[in-house]
């Protein structure tokens, strides 16, 4: 990133925080169409969709020379089944059933990759019918799986990856995955884990996207609470289930062709059609531009948490701690692991900052290498946007009653050392 769109995205961050987002509409739902491969830069999409939150579509032409696009289509663009069978034929995968609501998603089962592929072909046979319902391929870690396939390469745009940047340190877990489904299936209204970004570029197929910007999704919720599980279905505009429903926006929709790129930003809630036989590949993320939005959301988990067994509060010595558990095995982290996260961004990106890069880490697809690409610049944005989550974690009274001993190094000693690398920095 230049210096010149350093300044002015980190002013337009200072002036436009998380708050703001929830209020904006894009004006006659339009959403970009990036064409130009060699003419959008880094910080084109950093200024003018990263930071104001904003969604847009990549063209084809960005995914073109990935080997999955080369290799999992057959001629006539449909899934090349004969191909991924040869290749993942003996995986086992994590499969929904589009037709049964099980709370506000769908029940999955593991299935063998190569007996979901004969479900599909005699799903297409039979006229997109079948007596074991609509079953869509979801959420595959076949890049964890299958490392050593050509299947793509990630845009420089979504490189700023946080979340896979700290699962892959830890090696637990990522958020990169693989969508196959036939014509018809769907993904329910949801907003993306922690409030992240997402991106989704369609091997084959064809999806259909309904965005409803953050803060549109309180419009839409019933007279408890509780978030629709289709938001086309006719009850919405029943005034005695859903009593706001009239005041919210229409979505911004979108159909994505084949190739094609989708930019979700954070917070905002969605539904997913596949027009068509459809396979993508699909990321979430986080970065310094939304990793306030990721803090928020988890002070809002372990308040509804916190009201929700407010009851045993005083019986249970352990109350905050279980709180903490539960808030966890929810939504998938707690407060002493969102400090562990923040610890490992800030110190790969401090490390550059002091040590610079060797010739091994710069060669491999390494965090380091990335944060080096993006630029030094980009490392102390991330930093200064870690500063300010980090003193607001740090002072937040839930965080206070945890035992903090565990941690290393303790969060006045990595505050101290995180500004004492910007400042160094800046000189």
């Amino acid at each position: 990133m230049d210096r010149a769109t350093f300044a002015c995205s980190t002013a337009f961050y200072r002036d436009h925080n998380s708050s703001s987002q929830g209020a904006f509409c894009l004006p006659g739902g339009h959403v970009d169409f990036i064409d130009k491969v060699d003419s959008f830069t880094y910080s084109d999409f950093f200024r003018d969709y990263l930071i104001p939150n904003h969604p847009c579509i990549f063209s084809a032409k960005f995914t073109e020379d990935w080997g999955s696009r080369r290799n999992w289509v057959t001629w006539d663009g449909k899934p090349d089944f004969d191909y991924l069978l040869q290749k993942f034929g003996e995986a086992v995968v994590p499969v929904a059933n589009c037709d049964v609501k099980e709370y506000n998603s769908n029940p999955k089962e593991q299935l063998p990759f190569k007996e979901y592929v004969k479900y599909w072909k005699e799903y297409i046979r039979n006229g997109y019918r079948s007596s074991r319902g609509c079953l869509y391929l979801k959420d595959w870690h076949l890049s964890r799986a299958f490392p050593e396939q050509d299947v793509y390469t990630t845009p420089v745009y979504f490189s700023s990856d946080w979340l896979n940047e700290y699962w892959d340190a830890i090696a637990v877990d990522d958020y990169r995955f693989v969508y196959m489904g036939p014509k018809g299936s769907w993904t329910p209204f949801h907003a993306d884990v922690f409030r992240s970004y997402s991106w989704s570029a369609n091997i084959c197929g064809r999806k259909k996207w309904l965005l409803y910007p953050a803060g549109q999704e309180e419009y839409l919720k019933d007279c408890h609470g509780n978030l629709p599980f289709d938001v086309t279905a006719p009850t919405l505009q029943d005034k005695s289930v859903y009593p706001r429903y009239n005041q919210s926006q229409p979505p911004v929709e979108i159909v994505q062709e084949a190739g094609e790129i989708v930019f979700i930003p954070s917070g905002w809630h969605h539904q997913v059609y596949n027009l068509e036989d459809t396979i993508s590949i699909n990321h979430n993320w986080v970065n310094g531009c939304n990793v306030a939005i990721m803090w928020c959301f988890l002070q809002d988990e372990l308040a509804a948490v916190q009201r929700e067994i407010n009851e045993w509060k005083d019986p249970m010595d352990d109350w905050h701690l279980q709180c903490q558990l539960i808030m966890k095995s929810c939504t998938g982290i707690d407060y002493k692991e969102f400090y562990n996260f923040l610890k490992v961004i800030a110190e790969n990106r401090i490390s550059v900052l002091e040590n610079g890069l060797d010739d091994e880490a710069s060669a491999k697809n390494t965090p380091k290498a990335a944060i080096s690409t993006l630029g030094m610049l980009h490392a102390v944005f991330d930093l200064k946007r870690t500063v300010k989550v980090l003193t607001s974690l740090s002072a937040n009274e839930d965080f206070k009653k945890l035992d903090l001993t565990s941690l290393s190094p303790p969060p006045e000693a990595l505050l101290h050392h995180l500004k004492a690398a910007i400042d160094t920095a800046l000189l």
